[in-house]
């Protein structure tokens, strides 16, 4: 089983260097659970200290107002009538309200809270994704007759012309974007490959564009190419191309570098001598693949969700403080396993989706959720400070949600939430 993190250092409570132009490009926010509101009690309490109450001034007045309007009851009529079209127009301008994040149940574990990176200052709590109109649903069946029934003729794919196969597979790949959690807004840099030589190919047409995304070169799908430091910039067979390049898919396809296949993009790059391969992938698909990678897609739903929520936290800690300044992070053990699609399963994916934008929050930092495959491991590479993942799976076949499975290991956290802010 592979295990994270084998590196013995600690955070040691430094905050991270925010990058305030992440947050504006991908427009997300980090939502905290809210205070906690007055109690009845407290609520009765403020009420009774009002001026108003109490009052024998305002209690003479109501009373000759109530005698006047029993006497007068038509003067009512319009008034009434304006109360509800008040309330429908505030109905309709109240904006949504937030979702509130779930909040951790502390264990009685007695360990340290874990060091939490700083989240830039001034990020509001925005509100969740919006729902359907219903003012639409019901003007849109009020114009069909109740009798009429569409009918619904498939399209035989088979029978689209390679044009037409390419538009549908572009407005499908768009659909899939639109729709998608939150995780995939998200956008992390993974170092993958590094050598004097990288091998590249793609499952379709793929572009190399340089920096500025101007194409320079058209890749055949399926055809191997193998990318080399030229005497100018970087070399691709014959084809002299700058030190720095993209490599970018078609939509749908697949980028492979070695005998791996990659989701998104690669950068090659020229750094120390060496040519550098970078995956640029979301942080959605990134997390099916990592999840798999250090887990089992066998193990129970909760088990598989903590080490959702757990990866994705770390994996947070380090898109605000990369490891390097060509890309966050790398992908074996010293940080955590990333195969590209290699180990993707339903299973952890599906983990990775309904946990989507939740990480292990501190007083308002990102937790670096370290994490181990036993306690053993924890114990010493972390001085217990982390989740055994082993023990997360032992909690989960005990009935313990996955809340309460990463409170246990990271005591007086809770989970927040990335949303989108609209």
């Amino acid at each position: 089983m592979q295990w994270f993190g084998r590196r013995t250092r600690q955070s040691g409570g430094l905050e991270a260097p925010i990058s305030q132009d992440r947050v504006s490009k991908t427009d997300l926010v980090f939502e905290e659970p809210s205070t906690e509101m007055p109690s009845p009690e407290e609520q009765a309490e403020e009420l009774s200290s009002s001026p108003i109450a109490g009052s024998s001034a305002g209690s003479s007045i109501q009373a000759n107002l109530k005698n006047w309007l029993k006497r007068h009851p038509w003067i009512l009529t319009p008034v009434l009538g304006i109360f509800p079209a008040i309330a429908w127009g505030l109905e309709q301008a109240r904006p949504p309200q937030p979702t509130q994040p779930v909040e951790i149940f502390s264990s009685s574990v007695n360990r340290s809270p874990h060091p939490a990176h700083a989240l830039p200052p001034g990020l509001r709590s925005p509100a969740p994704l919006p729902g359907v109109n219903p003012n639409l649903v019901s003007s849109a069946n009020s114009t069909a007759s109740p009798t009429a029934s569409p009918t619904l003729v498939p399209v035989d794919l088979s029978k689209l012309t390679p044009e037409q196969k390419a538009l549908n597979a572009k407005a499908k790949a768009t659909f899939e974007a639109s729709n998608a959690p939150v995780d995939a807004y998200v956008e992390m840099h993974i170092a993958i490959g590094r050598g004097a030589a990288i091998v590249v190919a793609s499952s379709t047409p793929a572009t190399i564009v340089d920096e500025k995304g101007k194409k320079l070169e058209s890749l055949t799908a399926g055809e191997v190419y193998t990318a080399q430091i030229g005497s100018e910039g970087i070399a691709l067979g014959n084809q002299p191309l700058p030190p720095a390049v993209f490599v970018q898919p078609d939509p749908g396809g697949l980028l492979y570098i070695g005998n791996r296949a990659y989701r998104g993009k690669v950068l090659l790059v020229i750094d120390r001598g060496q040519l550098l391969a970078v995956n640029y992938i979301n942080l959605r698909h990134y997390l099916y693949s990592v999840v798999a990678s250090e887990v089992s897609p066998s193990w129970k739903p909760e088990a598989l969700k903590a080490q959702a929520v757990a990866a994705r936290s770390y994996a947070l800690t380090y898109y605000f403080r990369p490891a390097n300044p060509l890309y966050h992070m790398g992908n074996d053990e010293y940080f955590q396993v990333y195969s590209g699609i290699e180990k993707e399963d339903d299973r952890t994916n599906q983990a990775v989706d309904i946990t989507s934008g939740e990480y292990v929050s501190y007083k308002g930092g990102i937790v670096e959720s370290l994490y181990a495959a036993s306690d053993d491991i924890v114990a010493e590479a972390f001085a217990g400070k982390g989740m055994s993942q082993l023990g997360a799976l032992s909690l989960a076949e005990q009935g313990y949600p996955y809340q309460q499975i990463l409170g246990n290991y990271y005591p007086g956290t809770k989970v927040g939430r990335i949303v989108q802010d609209y």
